[in-house]
């Protein structure tokens, strides 16, 4: 009997709820975001908490911590810390705005993260584990402070450390590495995304230097790095090369792309080159051809793989609290079973994505990582990643599409992670050439769709 009355009175209150409502209760004008709300509350919704005021770590539901040497713990708590702490109580302000948060770039400083796992020139020299959980726990908070410091990191200052001579090095390294200089990657153009190797940005040799002519598109810190790796074509063997071109560089240009619904606080541009003379000291020597890509490619994708496992933690982390904070019929909503279920399939992710990605991390340590690897688990990642955030979208209602409580901002910004650093579908290709040996990234040929036999390698 009591049940059944408790049940009426669930259904008495879904009633109310369902009735026409007085037109004096409409409240216009916009709800205070996360830089506008005290202790992560505010008065217009005091029944939960913002992610002005982060929520604690609940997603290790296997120990996974156990996984980490202390060095690497240590790593962790000391981004965690700071990206709870710094980022997330101004994060989302800077975000409706679409404005990069550049108030916090010389605080991550301290952290001891610059530079990743280069080696020398006062670099941090992090094993690729501690860089991945420093990686992640931005992530976790910001995925778009978390593309600043991998682009950064793992495309800009990689690609010099690997390829450039030890007088580029001792030059750049250093002031990057402080945060002092900031870095850009230029590889994508308007007519080639995803067929990267088939640039036009063109290097034409002239007396003490090159010329660059062309376009770039999609280059993350663009509008404001200092430092700016370009990749062209040289007249010379028509191969790709590389170059540093700095800010300010006459015959460059660089135009902030907006109107985007993901990574808003992330400063892509487009790029314009108009016979940009640079000199022979700004090509990078260890780049002789597209090939040579591959190899700042095949780190900065073990990275871009960590980035959705930080988001979905994220988001699990947020749902978590909200459902016990949040009330209806008389019980908090993590109370119900069909929201049970959504979040321990949220958490059930979670653990499979940080283990895809750690197991794919020790690969790359012991030299035995392959591209194919690389992609799958980056496109793997991202595809259980949309599903987190969407799960996480629904399980806050209609709280779940607004920024302030982080899941919207995370199931918007996980749109561009599916995409950037190789779309979902290429990747996949990448993957599925390694399991078939087949090569399917072009359209068959008109013979091999009249019945003859044509395999692509």
């Amino acid at each position: 009997m009591q049940a059944h009355t408790a049940a009426r009175d669930r259904l008495a209150v879904l009633a109310g709820h369902l009735s026409s409502f007085d037109e004096g209760e409409l409240l216009v004008g916009r709800q205070p975001t996360a830089a506008a709300i005290s202790n992560g509350r505010t008065s217009k919704f005091p029944q939960a908490t913002t992610a002005a005021e982060f929520p604690a770590a609940v997603h290790d539901a296997l120990a996974l911590d156990s996984l980490l040497t202390s060095e690497e713990k240590d790593i962790r708590k000391r981004v965690r810390d700071f990206a709870e702490s710094e980022i997330a109580p101004i994060i989302t302000e800077y975000w409706e705005r679409a404005e990069f948060p550049f108030e916090l770039v010389p605080r991550m400083k301290a952290l001891g993260i610059g530079g990743g796992t280069i080696r020398g020139n006062a670099c941090a020299g992090l094993s690729l584990t501690g860089a991945a959980m420093a990686t992640l726990e931005l992530a976790r908070v910001d995925a778009s402070v978390a593309t600043f410091y991998l682009v950064h990191t793992f495309l800009a200052m990689l690609t010099i450390g690997i390829m450039g001579s030890e007088e580029q090095k001792a030059l750049l390294l250093p002031g990057m590495a402080s945060n002092e200089l900031a870095g850009c990657w230029a590889l994508t153009e308007p007519s080639n995304g995803s067929d990267a190797s088939a640039l036009t940005c063109s290097a034409t040799k002239v007396a003490g230097g090159w010329l660059l002519d062309g376009r770039k598109r999609w280059i993350g810190n663009g509008t404001f790095a200092d430092v700016v790796v370009v990749f062209a074509r040289s007249s010379e063997d028509k191969q790709v090369n590389a170059f540093v071109v700095r800010k300010g560089a006459p015959g460059f240009t660089a135009t902030k792309i907006d109107n985007k619904i993901a990574l808003r606080c992330v400063q892509n541009a487009d790029m314009l080159f108009e016979r940009c003379f640079v000199p022979d000291s700004a090509r990078l020597p260890g780049c002789g051809s597209f090939k040579d890509t591959n190899k700042v490619l095949a780190q900065s994708r073990i990275m871009v793989s960590w980035l959705p496992v930080g988001m979905a933690m994220g988001a699990y982390d947020m749902a978590a609290r909200y459902l016990r904070e949040r009330h209806q019929f008389g019980a908090p909503l993590a109370s119900f079973q069909l929201i049970q279920e959504k979040l321990a399939r949220m958490l059930g992710n979670v653990q499979a994505m940080f283990l895809m990605s750690w197991r794919l991390t020790k690969l790359a340590e012991a030299g035995s990582m392959s591209h194919e690897q690389a992609s799958l688990v980056k496109a793997w990642n991202t595809l259980r990643g949309r599903e987190v955030v969407a799960l996480g979208r629904e399980v806050l209602g209609g709280n779940g599409v607004q920024a302030d409580f982080h899941v919207a901002k995370q199931f918007c910004d996980m749109e561009a992670i599916y995409t950037y650093e190789g779309t979902y579908e290429v990747n996949m290709l990448v993957a599925g050439r390694g399991a078939t040996g087949i090569s399917a990234f072009k359209a068959a040929s008109k013979a091999s769709q009249r019945g003859a036999t044509q395999v692509q390698a």
